[in-house]
């Protein structure tokens, strides 16, 4: 029930907004859905498509709720139409539209950009405010201030649930962009629970990506997010073990990364190039991450990757969108092509500025290239700071591993 409900729950707030027009009474009606399942599939059994049950429930909550409403007559019939086509057992239409509005209304330009990402990351990706805390390195409390105010601004500003266009729809793609990608990160790499992967959040930010591909398929950047999400979703089976463990990128078995993802990563990125081309463009920052992406998927083995174009493309990274997580990687790269020392005096650096010193990712690399660099003692004190800082289980796992290896 409770894996049911993390996965439904985007799309059945998404769904209900459409009908009812308002984000705060679409969760009511939804959690008013969930209490009906409580009390009746543990009895009943969980049906064969939750969703659907799960919104059909809702609608009916939302009709007894309109006929309190002096709108009843017009949105009664709306849903009472929907009722009657439909049956507990079929799948909700249209689902990645309503997603897919609820994304540019969560990311409108009267909520500042912090707040729509907050809110996308809660309304579309079902992330906690802990998790999304974690994800924007903020205090909880500061993520569902961020999120109550956003809701209060819809409903005060009536902000429309649609999907805009012309000037406004570009106006608005970078945050939507930048949501999605976050979506995706979430799902990829879990910043709390059991789970390293959540595999239905990188599904739901592929499906985005692509749907914003097929929407606006003049925007290079579109396309640049879309290939950066479909070369990582490849990897995505090969990053766990049969007992769920992690297995890192350099130990990974290639022959299990998703070469249809990987044909679609390479088809997207060259669309990104030639849009960016034809306009006299710079790559932007995902067509660049994309196409760092892409070298990883051309290497048959870890052994033949090709560092020093990783390096490079990290390099312009760093220089056109500086953030202290590029430099991070980009000391990774650098480590790889020249040695750890090399990468330990590029970390040196970002700790001088103070900006990840509780990024547990941060101190990981650094307990990797210490135990490259034969300094066990180091490595272990760092993998255990890393592994004190993660809330994922399986990743405090592997570093708490890694930090016995260095005895």
């Amino acid at each position: 029930m409770e894996a049911a409900w993390r996965v439904e729950w985007p799309k059945l707030v998404a769904g209900l907004t459409r009908l009812i027009g308002d984000i705060a009474t679409a969760e009511e009606l939804a959690q008013d859905a969930l209490v009906a399942a409580l009390e009746q599939w543990p009895g009943a059994g969980v049906p064969p498509n939750p969703g659907g049950w799960l919104m059909l429930t809702a609608k009916h909550r939302a009709v007894d709720r309109i006929r309190r409403d002096a709108n009843f007559a017009r949105k009664l019939e709306l849903l009472g139409r929907e009722l009657r086509d439909e049956e507990p057992g079929e799948p909700e239409p249209a689902i990645a539209d309503d997603l897919l509005r609820m994304i540019f209304t969560a990311c409108h330009p009267v909520l500042s950009p912090p707040a729509r990402a907050a809110l996308t990351l809660r309304m579309v990706g079902g992330l906690s405010t802990v998790e999304i805390a974690r994800a924007y390195l903020v205090p909880e409390s500061t993520v569902a201030q961020r999120i109550v105010r956003a809701k209060r601004t819809i409903a005060a500003k009536r902000v429309p649930f649609e999907v805009p266009e012309g000037a406004e729809l570009t106006a608005r793609l970078d945050s939507v962009l930048e949501v999605v990608y976050l979506i995706f990160n979430e799902g990829y790499t879990a910043t709390s629970g059991e789970r390293w992967v959540r595999a239905e959040l990188c599904e739901d930010a592929l499906r985005l990506a692509r749907i914003l591909a097929g929407l606006l398929p003049e925007e290079p950047e579109v396309h640049g997010l879309a290939a950066l999400l479909e070369l990582q979703a490849s990897r995505t089976t090969a990053r766990s073990d049969a007992e769920g463990g992690l297995v890192l990128l350099p130990d990974q078995d290639r022959s299990r990364w998703n070469r249809l993802y990987i044909n679609r990563g390479f088809a997207a990125l060259a669309r990104a190039h030639t849009l960016n081309r034809t306009r006299d463009r710079e790559p932007g920052r995902y067509a660049l991450q994309a196409a760092i992406a892409a070298v990883h998927a051309m290497a048959p083995t870890a052994a033949d990757t090709d560092w020093r174009r990783i390096a490079g493309l990290y390099a312009i990274l760093a220089q056109r969108f500086p953030s202290p997580v590029v430099e991070l990687n980009r000391a990774v790269a650098v480590s790889m092509l020249h040695g750890p020392a090399a990468g330990l005096e590029l970390l040196d650096a970002l700790d001088a500025t103070g900006a990840l010193d509780t990024y547990h990712l941060l101190h990981a690399v650094r307990g990797d290239l210490l135990a490259r660099a034969g300094r066990d003692a180091e490595a272990r004190a760092a993998f255990h700071r890393a592994a004190e800082l993660t809330a994922n289980d399986s990743e405090r796992e592997l570093l708490l591993g890694r930090a016995t290896d260095s005895l």
